[in-house]
């Protein structure tokens, strides 16, 4: 991928391959459970999942900070430390390796080294109101069974033609890096949203809600777009942008995440619906 002249993320720089690469799984579980139903002590060591292997639950980096749901942790005892360990070796993973490498063997026997370091991962501050939205949204789906009504009012779309609104009443013009940053985010959200921004329960809605001509920016709201915020460091790190482009970037981000903080109660579901099968499930287990 070629880098990007201006902070706007072009579409063609957001492949099928690499949204569905950067997915934690099929149900991209990137979002915090709440803190008071954990099943776990503050400060307990325990084990957590991330794609096909268990890693011990400690930071790395700030960059790589990740919220992850119940049901990717395990509580630290020696047999899940064994099912550890069978589990990365059958992987070959390293638990201790903090960067990924690439690369092939050169004739002295060195290894050309591709790294893909860390550091370079984008870190996307998320306000505090913001991750407490994040955590209810992943409560209601995960735990209580249910969803967010679909099709959302006002849904991506709309919601990124109000910031527009807002950034031409506040700047009395809207510069053209504005107007690529949210053609990106639109873009990677149309894309991002059936690979890794929907939990393993929406999956049926979707199919039924999603057809070939429809974009899911016009169907999703501000829950789902939320979500995207999470996903976006990994995605971002392979439009290979840098430097002062890259903080202009962010900054922009920023800027777009203040105004869903700020308009929280008008883009937001104040309550979640309960799908209907669901209904009738929990009254047929009543009689049971």
């Amino acid at each position: 991928m070629g880098r990007s002249s201006n902070t706007g993320v072009k579409c063609d720089t957001v492949s099928d391959a690499s949204v569905e690469a950067h997915g934690d799984d099929d149900q991209g579980r990137c979002i915090p459970p709440p803190s008071d139903s954990l099943p776990f002590s503050e400060g307990e060591k325990v084990l957590a999942y991330h794609k096909s292997s268990i890693y011990e639950a400690k930071g790395w980096s700030k960059n790589w900070d990740e919220w992850v749901c119940l049901d990717r942790l395990m509580k630290h005892t020696e047999e899940n430390v064994q099912k550890q360990q069978l589990l990365n070796k059958k992987h070959g993973m390293d638990r201790n390796t903090k960067t990924v490498v690439r690369g092939k063997k050169l004739r002295n026997g060195s290894i050309n080294k591709e790294s893909v370091h860390l550091e370079k991962i984008v870190n996307i501050h998320i306000p505090r109101t913001l991750k407490k939205q994040l955590i209810d949204d992943c409560e209601y789906i995960t735990h209580l069974g249910k969803l967010v009504k679909i099709p959302r009012s006002p849904n991506v779309d709309d919601i990124l033609n109000k910031y527009l609104d807002y950034r031409l009443k506040k700047d009395g013009e809207i510069a053209d890096s504005v107007g690529e940053v949210l053609k990106g985010l639109r873009c990677y959200f149309d894309k991002a949203l059936p690979a890794m921004l929907l939990y393993k329960s929406e999956r049926e809605q979707y199919q039924e809600a999603i057809s070939d001509h429809v974009s899911p920016s016009t169907v999703y709201g501000a829950e789902h777009l939320l979500r995207l915020f999470v996903k976006l460091p990994e995605l971002l790190f392979y439009a290979n942008i840098e430097g002062e482009t890259l903080t202009e970037l962010k900054q922009k981000l920023l800027d777009f995440l203040k105004f869903l903080q700020k308009n929280r109660s008008a883009f937001f579901l104040s309550a979640y619906h309960v799908p209907e099968d669901f209904e009738t499930k929990a009254k047929e287990e009543q009689v049971v």
